[in-house]
């Protein structure tokens, strides 16, 4: 019987984690088939688990594979379909990763065609969310004083919040905030244009 799966991840087993494991074998009574897998983030990234068992140490480095909880023998490459059928009930019960978006903008309030694109896929991330809530962070690079900056990025910071709620965006909840040129993408020296510090930033949760 399967146990568990983590996310990429660069960490042992720890003995709490053990614990629970152990209540779970006992209740199955099932030990010798337990195993771990490793999955990949939603960003595509792919951490590193460390199994130390009763029978040796093992480290899974590579998404979809997996080891014996014992660690007696190699990570392997494990099925897809054995994964969903062992870890399923796992994997839907989990809380959903925040998604980010980075809308840029050409010149104070027009965006760069890519970033015109991206708004669908934004509605279409939230649609996939049962109450979804949305913030909105606008920002500006560092030209020009700092307080008129301030005004600029809470400007592009409403109009894409408008923008989405225009294409069909549903939320539980909606903020709208300006980080002015204060938290930069890019740091850079005072009064210096730099085209990904022009942005906005939209977080689904």
């Amino acid at each position: 019987m399967p146990l568990n799966l983590i996310n990429g991840a660069k960490r042992p087993i720890s003995f709490l984690m053990l614990m629970m494991f152990i209540a779970v074998l006992l209740l199955q009574g099932c030990a010798s088939n337990s195993y771990i897998v490793l999955l990949e983030n939603p960003d595509g990234r792919t951490g590193e688990v460390v199994i130390k068992g009763d029978k040796g140490e093992q480290a899974i480095k590579t998404a979809g594979h997996g080891a014996l909880l014992d660690g007696s023998e190699a990570p392997a490459a494990i099925d897809q379909e054995k994964i969903k059928e062992d870890f399923g009930d796992a994997m839907a019960a989990r809380p959903k990763i925040p998604r980010h978006y980075l809308i840029y903008f050409q010149v104070d309030t027009m965006l760069t065609h890519e970033s015109e694109l991206l708004l669908s896929e934004i509605i279409a991330e939230a649609t996939k969310w049962p109450a979804v809530d949305i913030s909105v962070l606008g920002h500006t690079d560092t030209l020009g004083k700092a307080e008129v900056n301030e005004e600029l990025a809470l400007v592009r910071a409403t109009l894409v919040a408008e923008m989405l709620k225009q294409k069909g965006l549903k939320y539980n909840s909606l903020t709208v905030e300006s980080h002015g040129e204060r938290n930069l993408l890019v740091l850079t020296p005072d009064e210096v244009l730099e085209p990904r510090n022009r942005r906005v930033e939209v977080s689904i949760r």
